[in-house]
């Protein structure tokens, strides 16, 4: 006798052509969302802010709440910040190296997803991770003393700096990841620029405290320019050409990112 297994009824609307992309998206989101939970990266991305502020705050503080005018739980805020979506940038493209190692993005290719889901489904799981790191750096500067005095609009002012700086390093970062797909050289290549922009930028000491020198690459490189705006913000007392290099820097970055996913988009469509 034979058994009939009774058939999956099959809505007409799950092949809309707007229907289905939605799924793919969902379901690779929460697949980078499981992925990133197994690896321990929510738990890095909440202690990274806090050892980053414990690292350079306590060490600091006494050499720099001596400066003139300087509250330097206030000065630091900035650039915790920073590094925290650094830290979250780095993870977006050993994430995006690791799946292409793995063979991953070709299966994708094989199957029929729009090839622009994978990418937007990582970012938006990098958007979730930003906003946990963001929040667990402003937690840390709460308890060193770091307040937002200068009311709601100028908060949301830092906090939003933060959010597009990152989502666009994690953006630029997905795309060196897709292109590499080698997670041990994709780690190489981005933390040491971190570290050196880092370092060298007025996001932990001001712009007096560096040999003149090399001022005025402290002064004018990407971090130290996001740095200022987002103090600009904190004390209420932002201006249009203190954001401008801000702009230009997020602009320049952006399309560098912009440009390379498309050549990965292109050069993956071909194959």
């Amino acid at each position: 006798m034979t058994t009939l297994t009774p058939a999956r009824v099959v809505s007409s609307g799950d092949n809309h052509p707007t229907v289905r992309p939605v799924r793919q998206w969902l379901a690779l989101t929460t697949r980078s969302l499981i992925g990133m939970k197994r690896r321990g990266e929510f738990f890095l991305c909440i202690t990274a802010p806090v050892l980053l502020t414990v690292c350079f705050y306590i060490p600091l503080r006494t050499i720099m709440d001596g400066y003139p005018g300087m509250d330097y739980a206030q000065f630091l805020m900035p650039v915790i910040c920073l590094q925290s979506v650094g830290f979250v940038a780095t993870s977006a493209a050993m994430r995006a190296a690791t799946d292409g190692s793995l063979g991953l993005t070709n299966r994708l290719r094989s199957m029929p997803v729009s090839i622009i889901v994978p990418l937007m489904a990582r970012l938006c799981a990098n958007v979730v991770l930003l906003v946990i790191s963001l929040t667990w750096a402003m937690i840390s500067g709460l308890v060193i003393g770091w307040r937002p005095e200068s009311g709601l609009l100028n908060f949301l002012g830092f906090f939003a700096v933060s959010m597009v700086v990152g989502v666009i390093l994690a953006f630029g970062a997905d795309t060196i990841g897709a292109i590499t797909r080698n997670p041990q050289a994709t780690s190489q290549a981005l933390a040491l620029p971190q570290l050196i922009l880092g370092m060298l930028s007025t996001g932990f000491v001001p712009e007096e405290r560096f040999p003149e020198w090399i001022r005025p690459f402290a002064r004018n490189q990407p971090i130290s320019q996001f740095t200022e705006l987002m103090r600009g913000f904190d004390g209420g007392n932002v201006t249009w050409d203190m954001a401008l290099p801000s702009v230009c820097w997020a602009a320049g970055i952006a399309a560098a990112g912009i440009i390379g996913g498309t050549w990965v988009t292109i050069r993956s469509s071909k194959r």
